[in-house]
């Protein structure tokens, strides 16, 4: 029999599978995800806060039920697997910190947001919530109230941001699933650098209420995990409209597991071209070249105005971040992380036609990109320009660019995230001697399914793959 801890090193369905036939209890298997926790966080500090009285009992209840013959308890397609989400998600009895010191004298939320519930009653164990940049304005989970999150393959090594506890959750076998958000790479950059899979939904196809805004045109919500497999599976789980979340759309459940098998035949599948090239470094040319091997070469296209786009996606961000926290940046600028301060007070001096115009860009770029999406199914660029950084880097060169490090981690994921496409990031190994990459696959709004698909085609083919850190 498959020990607990070996088994939390499976994928979520495996595990589930495991809890199912009963090899293993859900208890023993949340048991191994708070034991590996406490072996590991000292030296990751992806954790913030745990739930273990909550995981233990909701085992418990879901070990009693399958004893008892529950076929309904059975068929959980998460049954007794652990995951941990972002701190900016509501968990009853946890104040939402969003990764700042302001939030902590807040009251405790008083239930959960709607992905917790949904992930609950899939059988899924919540066991604690996770670091992040300060309100999730940053790309290296770098926070100066927490402490960082470092990167469990090379612990000197940022773990991305702003969801980088959540991709550093899963890389470092603590847990196989974990949410996070999105707003202008917040999933793709941490999976890029950490070697996990993430999953950005379209705008719209998630609620996110129950979670802590940053910007509200921006804003998703979607998960991490250590396979294609994985994802669709918890996406699944959490697809539907929400009537409280004002952005999110009511469209139809539309499963994307059912489909994964189909792999890519048909897809018509094309590289970014232009600002995707140029503005990406040597591993991460490699890792879109590798893609293009596997798959016999590739056609290459061009995204117009990526430049433009990335540019409002910063104008956008910073206007709508700093009038979310005025109240505040008035009475409380002391209280900030100093690196999020100063942007939303730069944030809070822009002229109103920036952002206009910024909205402006973003419409059009939009519809370049409808265009484009017409003529291909699935979209192929690197995720982030380079591998992890080491903490507390300032400056990168990218071709004879010094750039400021921290922001331009997200050079390659803004463009995508001002205009809501679905993304699936995935990691490919042996661009760089000792770390990961991430891919970004993109499609049209509402297919998630392509990027599931191709991801899921191309980890079978040994492209893709996420190890657990030693």
């Amino acid at each position: 029999m498959t020990s607990a801890a070996d088994l939390l090193l499976q994928p979520a369905a495996r595990i589930a599978q495991a809890v199912r036939n009963g090899e293993a209890t859900a208890t023993a298997v949340v048991q191994a995800s708070l034991a590996r926790i406490a072996a590991s966080d000292g030296a990751v500090n992806a954790f913030t806060d745990l739930t273990a009285e909550r995981a233990l009992a909701g085992a418990a209840a879901l070990d009693e039920r399958l004893a008892a013959g529950d076929e309904a308890t059975r068929a959980l397609p998460l049954l007794g697997v652990p995951y941990a989400v972002k701190n900016l998600f509501d968990v009853a009895g946890l104040t939402t910190l969003a990764g700042s010191k302001i939030e902590r004298g807040r009251p405790a939320a008083q239930a959960d947001g709607p992905l917790l519930r949904r992930m609950d009653a899939a059988g899924a164990l919540l066991v604690g919530a996770l670091n992040m940049d300060e309100y999730a304005y940053g790309f290296t989970t770098e926070n100066s109230h927490e402490g960082p999150t470092r990167n469990p393959h090379d612990l000197t090594r940022v773990a991305g941001g702003s969801s980088g506890g959540s991709a550093a959750a899963v890389a470092a076998g603590q847990v196989p699933i974990t949410l996070g958000s999105d707003t202008n790479g917040s999933i793709r950059v941490p999976s890029s650098l950490c070697g996990v899979f993430g999953l950005k939904p379209t705008y719209g196809r998630l609620p996110r209420n129950g979670s802590y805004p940053f910007v509200a045109s921006l804003d998703h919500l979607g998960p991490f995990a250590r396979s294609a497999m994985d994802l669709a599976l918890a996406y699944d789980q959490m697809q539907g409209h929400d009537p409280h979340d004002p952005g999110c759309v009511a469209r139809a459940v539309e499963p994307t597991l059912p489909t994964l098998a189909k792999g890519m035949g048909g897809l018509r599948i094309a590289m970014l071209g232009g600002w995707f090239h140029d503005q990406a470094g040597p591993e991460a040319r490699a890792a879109v070249a590798r893609v293009a091997d596997v798959l016999g070469g590739l056609p290459t296209v061009l995204l117009p105005e990526a430049a433009q786009a990335r540019a409002a996606a910063f104008v956008i961000s910073n206007a709508e971040g700093a009038a979310l926290h005025l109240p505040d940046l008035r009475s409380r600028a002391q209280d900030f992380e100093p690196l999020s301060r100063d942007r939303f007070l730069a944030g809070a001096l822009l002229p109103a036609a920036w952002v206009q115009q910024a909205q402006r860009m973003r419409r059009w770029v939009a519809l370049r990109a409808a265009e484009l999406l017409r003529e291909v199914d699935v979209l192929v660029a690197p995720a982030t320009p380079l591998v992890a950084p080491a903490i507390g880097t300032e400056w990168i060169e990218i071709h004879g660019q010094r750039l400021p490090a921290r922001p331009s981690l997200g050079l390659l994921a803004q463009p995508i995230s001002c205009i809501g496409l679905p993304v699936c990031t995935a990691p490919v190994w042996g661009c760089h001697p000792t770390m990961p990459i991430g891919i970004q696959l993109i499609a049209a709004p509402w297919r998630e399914d392509r990027v599931l698909r191709v991801a899921h085609a191309l980890e079978r083919q040994g492209l893709f793959h996420s190890p657990t850190a030693p």
